[in-house]
């Protein structure tokens, strides 16, 4: 299992700080929405240059028609990065248009497929799919396998479920980690060692590491029980 650092803070300036921090660590660095929208590139440049080492996961979660999205990922596959995400609901005509796009590059990053955002819970969930997390997390997960797509972003509560129904080395990311059980805006969170027991590949933490006043201490500890 390994660590991606979510780089989720209100600017450019404190997301580059937290990384000079981790610089000597390996681990996956999330650039997500909001720093990529006010950044763009510019933050990956400076991220690979503080660590040509570092993996980057440009967590955009792409959702349009096929040959948008083809275009999109061709985009991103473009740009120094190591992995990226689309929406498993865009289908499978899309995911494969994605598949078949990158394909044609030269080393193209790993490719998720979104399932059920963990902010979600059972009720808020059914209201929209009309059915379980679980059920359609599962469905869409084969989707995506089925679509030729490295693996899915899931909850931690799903991945095992997932890995049984698609296959060992089909690569869960679990966001929503936390150190110690809390109370957020993430409904189906889990520990680290719950992700650890349900197979998950790459867990994403955020918060508990940049709002510490030690973010290397706590990214270090986190390592440590990933590893123990």
């Amino acid at each position: 299992m390994e660590l991606c650092v979510a780089l989720d803070l209100p600017t450019f300036d404190a997301n580059i700080k937290l990384a000079r921090k981790l610089k000597n660590r390996d681990i996956w660095m999330k650039v997500g929405l909001r720093s990529y929208i006010r950044d763009g590139k510019k933050i990956v440049e400076e991220l690979k240059s503080i660590n040509p080492n570092f993996k980057i996961f440009l967590d955009l979660k792409i959702y349009d028609i096929p040959n948008t999205m083809a275009d999109a990922a061709e985009s991103m596959a473009n740009l120094d990065i190591d992995m990226f995400n689309i929406h498993a609901s865009s289908g499978k005509s899309a995911m494969r248009e994605v598949m078949s796009r990158i394909s044609k590059l030269k080393n193209p990053p790993l490719v998720l497929a979104v399932t059920a955002l963990t902010s979600f819970d059972e009720d808020d969930f059914r209201y929209i799919y009309n059915t379980t997390v679980k059920e359609k997390a599962t469905q869409f997960s084969k989707d995506a396998y089925d679509s030729g797509l490295n693996g899915v972003v899931c909850s931690a509560h799903e991945s095992n479920l997932i890995k049984s129904n698609t296959d060992e080395n089909f690569i869960t990311l679990t966001p929503g980690i936390r150190p110690e059980e809390t109370n957020d805006d993430q409904k189906r969170v889990a520990t680290i060692e719950f992700a650890k027991e349900q197979k998950s590949n790459i867990i994403v933490v955020g918060r508990p590491i940049y709002n510490s006043s030690d973010p290397l201490h706590v990214t270090e500890e986190i390592i440590q029980r990933i590893e123990k």
